[in-house]
């Protein structure tokens, strides 16, 4: 899969909102947060069918698209390329990096306990 450019991703993450979705309707939800102009997102669109992250049908008079990349995904495949492009494949000096700079919520800590727990538990 190609990279994914930031533009892409906000196309990509108004159509994982909810799908198969006519570039209108992607454009409406789009448009909640800042005004994109028509011929932008269809171009996007266009890309990312190319990339192979979204597919689209015909239907009548207009193409419904759908992702072809589920963002669980995405997200997980993203965050593990920073983790080893900034932090060597290790992750622990990401979190140190969020916890000296006060970054880190109760709630935060107490999930990644939770997580570390399970990793224990399904690693002994």
């Amino acid at each position: 899969m190609s990279d994914i450019s930031k533009a892409e991703f906000e196309v990509l993450d108004a159509l994982w909102e909810k799908h198969p979705a006519s570039a209108n309707e992607i454009i409406s939800r789009l448009n909640y947060k800042r005004p994109w102009h028509d011929k932008t997102v269809k171009t996007l669109l266009n890309r990312l069918v190319k990339k192979q992250a979204v597919s689209y049908e015909k239907e009548q008079r207009r193409y419904l698209y759908s992702p072809l990349l589920e963002r669980e995904t995405y997200t997980r495949n993203e965050s593990q390329s920073l983790i080893e492009r900034l932090f060597s494949g290790r992750v622990s000096p990401l979190i140190a990096g969020f916890a000296k700079n006060s970054n880190l919520k109760k709630e935060d800590i107490t999930e990644l306990k939770e997580i570390i727990s399970q990793w224990e538990q399904d690693n002994d």
